[in-house]
């Protein structure tokens, strides 16, 4: 693999986890849903910039429709990401986002009727222990705050394998940019009505707080697309989680978020299993 690649994929993670550490600084003032609204809205505005710019060609009728259905599920699947952002250090609610992968396979499987062998259920094994050991010594057996942390990291991981898998015919056919528009737009308009009932005033530093949280996740997400036309997705995969780095440096020195040991323990365990489904 060369330099290039790797770089540009550890750039887009360094930028994207810096977007999940404003989106969480904000929810601490500022309403859950229209804080929501806001990144897709200022993500809207950056994706449209950059669609005017690279000026792609016309999306197909097929595009539309595949976008368009895809808008509901990137809303829930940001929705509860978020939300697990709001009661859950920021090193534990991405490192549960590690199962993604996982999910993946496992509904390729269900829903395209890709091979199921024995490695999947043995990821599925390190996921689930490793999720059990990080998140014990703060579920304590009751239903809390963060108990509801980690069902909504779950929920996200679950979605998001799911919109990887309405995404990947898309992908092959479509410009990023137009994707990163439809998926920035897209659920500003459905949260738009929700976030006026909960509306709050907010100075010029909010709304520029909220545009560079949409720049950062803008520039993320093409910088990572960028990166992946560029090798193969196995090899980039794994650098994903360097995100845990970047995670625990800005809980830290942003929140003053200490991840427990069973928060690294518990990553070794889902990562192993990731890899293991990568490596497939």
């Amino acid at each position: 693999m060369t330099v290039g690649p790797a770089l540009r994929a550890l750039l887009g993670i360094a930028l994207l986890t810096a977007m999940d550490a404003v989106v969480k600084a904000q929810m601490q003032t500022h309403p859950f849903i229209l804080t929501l609204f806001m990144r897709f809205a200022m993500g809207g505005v950056c994706a449209l910039a950059v669609l005017a710019f690279v000026r792609p060609p016309r999306p197909t009728r097929a595009s539309l429709i595949g976008n368009t259905v895809r808008v509901p599920i990137v809303v829930l699947t940001a929705g509860s990401f978020f939300y697990s952002l709001s009661v859950l250090p920021l090193a534990e609610a991405l490192t549960l986002a590690f199962l993604a992968p996982v999910f993946v396979a496992l509904l390729g499987g269900l829903l395209l009727k890709e091979k199921l062998d024995s490695r999947i259920l043995q990821a599925l094994g390190f996921g689930v222990a490793g999720m059990l050991v990080m998140v014990w010594p703060r579920l304590q057996g009751h239903v809390t705050g963060a108990g509801l942390g980690v069902a909504a990291a779950l929920f996200s991981a679950v979605a998001y394998a799911f919109n990887l898998i309405l995404l990947r015919r898309i992908a092959m056919k479509e410009h990023p940019a137009v994707i990163v528009a439809f998926q920035n737009c897209g659920p500003a308009l459905c949260l738009a009505i929700p976030a006026a009932l909960s509306f709050v005033p907010m100075s010029g530093r909010d709304l520029l707080v909220y545009l560079a949280a949409g720049a950062l996740g803008v520039a993320g997400h093409l910088t990572l697309t960028s990166a992946f036309a560029r090798a193969e997705a196995s090899r980039l995969a794994p650098l994903e989680y360097t995100a845990l780095i970047w995670a625990s440096g800005l809980g830290y020195f942003a929140f003053g978020e200490v991840p427990l040991i069973t928060t690294y323990a518990g990553a070794v365990l889902i990562v192993a299993g990731a890899i293991a489904i990568s490596r497939r």
